[in-house]
């Protein structure tokens, strides 16, 4: 994996990149039908493609793989185009001075989504499209740059479009690439590049071209279970139907959770590490720049203040990594951006910056787990890993060049199964650690990774954990602004650690789980090892300490920012789900929780054997419940956790539910 080389003296003062040419081709003014958000007044949604142009041989893009592979202009430049879109306030100087730059998650838009309520679409028009208004009422201008190499194509995604390298003697790349696949049923997480092709047979886009379509250039394995051995069964067998192909014949004795692993020889890798320069140089264009090199006005000269790197999930990794490798200072030497909120990261990083990148992998217990991209370091404080021997940290490049941004980094249960979040507060000892002074952390206790394509009926063990993220999302974000403008202090860091034990081994957390009758608690976690990644398969090292969240005697976490939902329960609501029979049994489904109800009636209870106490044994009656939820929630408003508006939305979205069912009950009653 490449990291950008610290710049110094006036070579690092020139640009390392720049806009050449900035053209908006699309453009709907007033948008969102018209409508007004307070001070910032109505918005319009701007979009096209920014020409861009990087320096090679710049100090600050010498960590860029391959770049220096790529055939330049006489200039010395290399050149390559992203996707770029502006939500601004029609009169720019109405906004309240930030830009709220979203790092896009496989080409598409989210934050609205999420942060806003709105409809998941990638053109963010309609009257609809703005949910709730939050980030307009806040009056925040959202840029979206596209970065990732490989994002597909289709469904309004932003895509960039970057050079592919060429080998010292001008002839094209090639190299080891691994494809990991797992054909549950339509619903899994790689499904875009999976096609039933017969109920025996499916085929498989590969990230890369072949180099050759000598079957005895590759190899397929299969194995049942990640911590398998990989096998070459009687019965599985595969083919190329082209360059960008395979087709797999599944062989018996395996269900639809088995791994199918694919080594080859690719070619043709474009150099995705110039994702992260795109983002440093568009987003400093936007911030700084009165024109572009053309002489085209930047359409928000003059009104930029501030800037905040947002991401969840893929996109928050993405931030962990360009700050990590040393993104965050532009040519000036001033930082891109002030502020950063790494959502549902975990402590991962990207396979990004490298050869034959894969930038939507992500490694999970079962999934994709030998995936570059999870190695040390882990910690945003500078920390030495007795495995490695290394000493690193995620902010060391940019507190050595005084250009680290403050950071709320947010994690749900899912990321503390799935995605290791315990090493964000741990060293790899397993101690807890100090958090920098310009960080903090949150987990959002019992909650879910995000909605995402959820599995077909039958992949997993349990329900969908239905509880939402996005309440916590827009309080922290006004704390954030002050904390940059003003320095108020934002809440303390909220996160489990191992000293109060709120922070406990898979075995330990087993113990404390309730013995609820149809739910098994996981046997696995997403563990982790000391991984040589030169190699394919990769060969593994020193395992470190990885740990999960304690629960209460309801199965709801104890510690952490805690939901409502979770502080006036009616069900126990988990970051895991485990798969189904006929789907590699017992292994953690990706990145989903669940959510399993407790029992209306101290009869119903007992009936069923359930040791949680029944709704109506913890509260008595509705209004008792409600009284508890209210009190959970004015609590959260005390700690800036939760903004009152969404106090009123929660308190009516449970009244709904109650009225539901009490409708039901009275239905089965007839």
């Amino acid at each position: 994996m490449g990291s950008v080389a610290a710049g110094g003296g006036e070579s690092a003062r020139r640009p390392a990149g720049r806009v050449v040419r900035l053209t908006l081709s699309e453009r709907c003014s007033p948008c969102f039908g018209g409508r007004s958000f307070g001070e910032a007044g109505p918005y319009e949604y701007l979009a096209g493609r920014a020409e861009c142009e990087i320096d090679p041989h710049h100090p600050l893009n010498q960590g860029i793989v391959n770049l220096d592979r790529v055939p330049a202009a006489a200039d010395g430049k290399v050149t390559y185009a992203v996707d770029i879109a502006l939500l601004k306030p029609i009169e720019a100087s109405r906004g309240n001075g930030w830009l709220f730059h979203e790092v896009l998650n496989r080409g598409g838009k989210r934050a609205l989504h999420r942060i806003n309520d709105a409809p998941a679409t990638n053109n963010p028009t309609g009257p609809e499209d703005c949910g709730n208004g939050f980030l307009m009422r806040e009056g925040f201008t959202v840029a979206w740059v596209a970065w990732q190499g490989d994002a597909l194509p289709g469904e309004g995604r932003m895509r960039a479009d970057f050079p592919i390298p060429l080998a010292a003697d001008g002839t094209p790349i090639a190299g080891t690439c691994r494809e990991e696949t797992i054909a549950d049923a339509p619903g899994s997480v790689r499904d875009a590049l999976i096609t039933e092709t017969s109920p025996t047979t499916f085929s498989v886009a590969l990230s890369y071209a072949a180099a050759s379509l000598a079957p005895e250039q590759a190899a397929l394995t299969i194995r049942q279970r990640e911590r398998d051995p990989r096998t070459r069964p009687p019965g599985l067998a595969w083919r190329y139907l082209d360059a960008r192909r395979i087709e797999i014949t599944r062989p018996p004795g395996f269900d639809r959770g088995a791994i199918y692993e694919f080594v080859y020889q690719g070619r043709d890798p474009r150099v995705m590490g110039l994702g992260f320069a795109a983002v440093r140089d568009v987003v400093s264009f936007l911030r700084d720049a009165a024109t572009d090199a053309s002489g085209a006005a930047n359409p928000l000269a003059g009104t930029i203040r501030h800037a905040l790197l947002f991401g969840l999930s893929q996109s928050g990794r993405m931030i962990r990594d360009f700050i990590y490798q040393g993104f965050n200072e532009a040519g000036s030497g001033k930082p891109v951006f002030d502020a950063a909120m790494p959502v549902i990261a975990g402590s991962r990083r990207m396979f990004m910056n490298a050869p034959f990148a894969q930038t939507s992998r992500y490694p999970r217990q079962h999934e994709d787990h030998a995936y570059p991209g999870d190695q040390f370091p882990f910690t945003y404080e500078t920390l030495t890993d007795p495995l490695s021997g290394r000493t690193d940290g995620i902010l060391k490049r940019a507190r050595e060049r005084r250009v680290a941004p403050r950071i709320m980094h947010i994690d749900t249960d899912s990321e503390i199964w799935s995605a290791r979040a315990s090493l964000v507060v741990t060293d790899t000892r397993g101690n807890d650690i100090e958090q920098p002074e310009n960080v903090r952390v949150y987990l959002l206790a019992g909650l879910q990774h995000g909605s995402y394509k959820p599995p077909s009926p039958g992949v997993t063990q349990l329900a969908a954990n239905p509880l939402d993220y996005g309440p916590f999302l827009r309080a922290l974000l006004p704390a954030m602004v002050s904390w940059v403008e003003a320095g108020t202090a934002p809440p303390v860091s909220r996160f489990p650690l191992r000293q109060p034990r709120t922070l406990v081994t898979l075995s330990e957390a087993r113990a404390r789980f309730p013995s609820i009758p149809g739910v098994e608690f996981p046997q696995v976690v997403n563990v982790l090892h000391l991984t040589d990644h030169c190699k394919e398969p990769p060969a593994e090292g020193g395992e470190y300490p990885v740990f999960v969240a304690a629960t209460d005697a309801d199965g709801n976490g104890v510690a952490g920012v805690l939901h409502p939902l979770i502080m006036a329960a009616r069900g126990t609501y988990t970051g895991w789900c485990l798969r189904a029979t006929g789907y590699a049994e017992g292994e953690l489904y990706s990145i989903a929780g669940s959510y399993v109800p407790f029992a209306s009636t101290r009869g119903e209870r007992m009936a069923g054997g359930d040791p949680r106490l029944s709704l109506e044994e913890r509260y008595g009656s509705d209004a008792a419940w409600r009284e508890r939820l209210e009190a959970a929630c004015d609590e959260l408003v005390r700690s800036r956790f939760l903004l009152p508006e969404d106090k009123d939305r929660l308190l009516a979205a449970a009244e709904r539910t109650l009225q539901a069912v009490s409708q039901m009950s009275r239905m089965q009653s007839m």
